[in-house]
């Protein structure tokens, strides 16, 4: 009962830090999302060597730890005068990162919709700018849904890694708990169940959405 009262007790200390962790996660997954709506037509559409380029920069930022690439970013910048506080290295570090991940997500969503899109579009004196802006990217980010909101929950768990660079998120406002309580039992539950608590709200939240801008008669074109 005494160790309850206790993680009753500090939860909103770690809310505070909370707000911090849903701050990165959600600015992180818009710059990614803005990054991967560029970079997956490039992939498909663009001419040689644009889609050598892109897939380079996919594989070097999926095929690397992240954690890495937060470091890099942060103590590797500066030698090249490029200095950024720690707030800023993790959301770039976080967001080049979902990018690649997202153009993948988009790359795939676009290559499930049906060709006659396209021969359509283009019957009706469409460019290809015009017919990925109005006809392929509508629909391309209905089909890829729920991979970004998986990515989107992947996100918010990975924004702990900040922790390492001194921002005060969720996980370092249980670090300095722990350094002032010395109960790591009680206050590193109680990270993982506010990480869980948003998580699976996030993920209802994303249901909730697919049902509401789901392709009508998708499901049993794609079965």
């Amino acid at each position: 009962m005494e160790s309850l009262f206790f993680v009753l007790g500090i939860v909103p200390g770690l809310v505070n830090g909370l707000w911090v962790t849903l701050q990165i996660s959600t600015v992180s997954f818009a710059l990614g999302i803005v990054l991967a709506a560029i970079l997956a037509p490039l992939r498909i559409f663009a001419p040689e060597p644009i889609p050598l380029i892109v897939r380079g920069y996919v594989e070097a930022f999926r095929g690397t730890p992240l954690l890495v690439q937060l470091l890099l970013i942060y103590f590797g910048l500066p030698s090249l005068g490029v200095k950024l506080d720690a707030y800023s290295a993790c959301i770039l570090a976080l967001g080049l990162n979902s990018a690649a991940y997202q153009a993948e997500i988009f790359r795939g969503a676009m290559k499930s919709i049906p060709e006659t899109q396209f021969l359509a579009a283009e019957s009706l004196g469409f460019s290809q700018g015009q017919t990925y802006r109005y006809v392929v990217l509508p629909q391309a980010l209905r089909v890829a849904a729920p991979a970004l909101a998986n990515e989107l929950i992947t996100l918010v768990k990975e924004s702990s890694l900040a922790s390492v660079i001194g921002v005060v998120e969720l996980t370092r406002r249980g670090e300095y708990l722990v350094a002032y309580t010395f109960r790591a039992l009680e206050v590193y539950v109680a990270v993982a169940l506010i990480y869980l608590v948003v998580c699976t709200l996030a993920s209802q939240a994303v249901k909730q959405l697919e049902s509401m801008f789901k392709i009508p008669g998708y499901e049993k074109v794609v079965a």
